[in-house]
């Protein structure tokens, strides 16, 4: 349910980024195969039991499988609720259809990555020698170009073709937590499809937030299956393993990741995220499984904050959100 409305005072562009176990760390967990290369076939049960393999790998099923028992963690926090209703854990699907997004088009020769095509361009131009042949300068052939600093943000299209550039654009409208409970979304979807994950953190308790429930970390009560603060993981401890607090979204630090179809994600409970935003063309669907604990009291389970956009006092449009996107193409090379 709604709880707030923040205005949106300035526009904001960030680039979307892969999703990684590090870089997501700080919101929740990223769920996929931390081994994908050790095997039954090519690891066997000693070397497993000898701790070489993460996230508290056993061998298992005769030693044919290996399993990982601490690959994220589930967190029933029910029992700080105000309401005291026993929460229930539940298996649910979101079919999430492809969102429409919005083409950002650039100018080509304003931004930095154009100068540096049309200084590499003036560099390798062709010099005809005496024998005829092209004498380009061997120091430019190990150019490799920008670092990614220097790049700008955000290419999804090719360095080399000339022209305007344009690129995919979301707007964040909605923010969502459950502050007492994680929340597993796996994708039932080939890697070839795309989905979009936007986190934020969380600002210090205020005036916007006061009459919020969330976890009391001062409270006593046992998480499911994970340590009885954000849902941490055994060892886990620092900032990884807080809850976020009571207060509203941070939106100066709002994060974006491009997730594949062969990895899920658990958002921390009470980490403020997008709803899902499912990537591809139009008419196409991701199919989610998620997994969370629920007693259907609607402030303690989902509370969530519009972001209103403002039209006044903004030079060349309202203020918004917007997340920018890199091609699949793109994505599939970082």
């Amino acid at each position: 349910m709604i709880v707030q409305t923040i205005p949106v005072t300035e526009p904001m562009t960030l680039t979307a980024e892969p999703l990684t176990r590090s870089g997501f760390a700080p919101f929740g967990s990223v769920v996929a195969n931390p081994a994908p290369s050790r095997l039954p076939s090519n690891t066997p049960p000693s070397a497993i039991a000898s701790g070489t393999l993460p996230l508290g790998a056993v061998s298992a099923n005769q030693g044919t499988a290996i399993q990982y028992r601490f690959l994220s963690p589930l967190c029933d926090l029910y029992a700080r609720a105000p309401s005291r209703t026993p929460a229930t854990p539940r298996l649910t699907m979101f079919v999430c259809g492809a969102r429409k997004l919005e083409r950002e088009q650039r100018e080509w020769g304003r931004d930095p990555r154009d100068q540096w095509q049309l200084s590499r361009r003036q560099r390798w131009t062709p010099r005809l020698g005496h024998h005829g042949g092209d004498h380009r300068d061997d120091a430019n052939r190990d150019d490799d170009g920008p670092r990614d600093g220097e790049r700008g943000s955000g290419n999804d299209g090719d360095d080399d073709d000339d022209g305007p550039k344009s690129h995919s654009l979301f707007e964040v409208r909605v923010l969502e937590r459950h502050p007492f409970t994680t929340q597993t979304f796996v994708p039932l979807a080939a890697s070839g499809k795309r989905y979009l994950v936007v986190v934020a953190p969380s600002l210090e308790p205020g005036a916007l937030d006061w009459d919020l429930p969330v976890p009391d970390e001062s409270s006593s009560g046992a998480a499911a299956g994970a340590d009885p603060r954000r849902g941490a993981m055994p060892g886990e401890t620092g900032a990884a393993a807080r809850l976020p607090g009571r207060g509203m979204p941070d939106l100066a630090r709002i994060r974006a990741f491009v997730a594949r179809g062969d990895q899920a994600v658990t958002y921390g409970a009470g980490t403020w995220h997008a709803p899902m935003v499912a990537l591809g063309p139009p008419g196409s669907a991701i199919e989610f499984v998620v997994t969370q604990f629920a007693n259907d009291v609607p402030r303690e389970d989902c509370q969530e904050v519009a972001l209103e956009s403002w039209e006044e006092d903004v030079e060349g449009g309202s203020s918004r959100i917007m997340v920018r996107i890199p091609d699949a193409s793109r994505s599939s090379k970082l």
